[in-house]
């Protein structure tokens, strides 16, 4: 079991920063961290409750923006303990009438500023994007690089089934014989081929199909028909993602302030011999789901279960954040000092996104949201509302 749980990963999610440290993909795992730690964690060691108008920029954010994905997190929320009267409410309000909005969150909710371990209340931002790729449902031509299914002898174990204090925590394995064995690195997997019909499609760049599993999810153009479909994250192989920005640093290939997402395939494209040796170096490896796009508007499905909103949505650390949450959050523009302060819903997790101020910023689809993905890494502050029902905090 020791031996399985260090070799957990955690899936991916959503962060394309602007040096090494890029997301992984999206869905709760074990961490890293021993439970013992975890488990003596309380909100009062990370939230502190504060008043509306100590949150900066609080009174010019445009509710009416952030109503849709708040509409959308209460399709679950609301059979939640404490959540049910306020997502009740909430369906009666208008979308458009921004003051009445604000009236609701100020009388139903309470904001509760969050803070590290060490009492600190900045953290960094990260960002990601659902990228387009091409691709076919055969092999050939461009087309070498496969996108896979889940295997089927990998072994994916609740433990919140077993242990209830290890809620959102998985582990993944393989069966020897009659023992439960650490599943296959990214490196092993692409030495000894997964099983042929895992295929779900093959695309036509390797270094994008890379960043697609670190981003957790994407669309595909199909040669073919024409068709766009979406590769959704369906399960990882339970190893840490390690950031080749990190890698590539590390052996003085680029500078840290190069090794943002579009930094490393300019590297990788000067580098072709050498991409197989920068792509190991991360033993995570991701594998996908096929899924219709019935509404090009609407983003891929996060931890929480709902689409995610542009410039709305946010991965978050479920351990300090209520998934499913709103949490207002203040921080800039990538490479910039324009502010973003704004509220937000957490409806998503990250393998990369591990502490209590710590978020990743979906920016949707596209090019030019992977632009900024790419290179956003910066400081910021989250407040976390909750229903009052469920705020006991002094």
């Amino acid at each position: 079991m020791a031996l399985l749980l260090g070799a957990c990963a955690t899936p991916p999610s959503p962060s394309k920063p602007a040096t090494a440290t890029l997301p992984t993909p999206q869905t709760p795992s074990v961490p890293v961290k021993p439970v013992a730690k975890a488990e003596t964690i309380t909100p009062a060691d990370y939230l502190r409750v504060v008043s509306f108008d100590q949150l900066p920029g609080w009174a010019e954010d445009d509710l009416t923006k952030l109503w849709p994905a708040f509409l959308a997190s209460c399709e679950v929320m609301i059979r939640r303990t404490g959540w049910q009267e306020v997502c009740a409410d909430a369906q009666q309000l208008s979308a458009v009438d921004g003051a009445g909005l604000r009236i609701f969150f100020e009388s139903r909710f309470l904001p509760h500023q969050v803070r590290n371990a060490d009492g600190g209340v900045s953290g960094m931002v990260t960002g990601y994007y659902e990228p387009l790729l091409r691709g076919s449902r055969t092999r050939g031509g461009l087309f070498q690089t496969p996108l896979y299914r889940p295997p089927s002898d990998l072994l994916t174990v609740d433990l919140g089934s077993v242990y209830p204090e290890l809620k959102n925590m998985r582990l993944r394995g393989r069966f020897s014989g009659n023992k439960v064995l650490p599943y296959y690195t990214r490196a092993e997997l692409i030495q000894k081929g997964l099983a042929p019909g895992t295929e779900l499609v093959w695309v036509d760049n390797a270094v994008d199909a890379f960043f697609l599993q670190v981003q957790g999810s994407g669309r595909v153009t199909l040669e073919e028909s024409n068709e766009t479909i979406r590769m959704a994250y369906a399960d990882q192989n339970g190893h840490p993602y390690k950031s080749i920005g990190r890698y590539l640093i590390d052996r003085g290939e680029l500078k840290l302030e190069q090794a943002s997402m579009q930094g490393i395939k300019a590297w990788a494209g000067a580098n072709p011999h050498r991409l197989q040796e920068l792509l190991n170096a991360n033993p995570s490896f991701v594998f996908f789901k096929e899924e219709k796009i019935t509404d090009p508007g609407k983003g891929p499905r996060g931890a929480l279960g709902v689409p995610l909103t542009a410039q709305r949505s946010i991965a978050i650390d479920p351990q300090f954040v209520t998934l499913g949450a709103p949490v207002f959050l203040s921080t800039t523009r990538p490479n910039s000092e324009l502010p973003i302060r704004q509220l937000m819903m957490a409806q998503d997790t990250g393998g990369a996104i591990r502490n209590a101020v710590r978020a990743d910023f979906f920016w949707g689809f596209g090019d030019e949201a992977g632009e900024l993905a790419g290179k956003m890494k910066q400081a910021g502050q989250m407040w976390l509302l909750l229903p009052k029902a469920l705020s006991n905090l002094p």
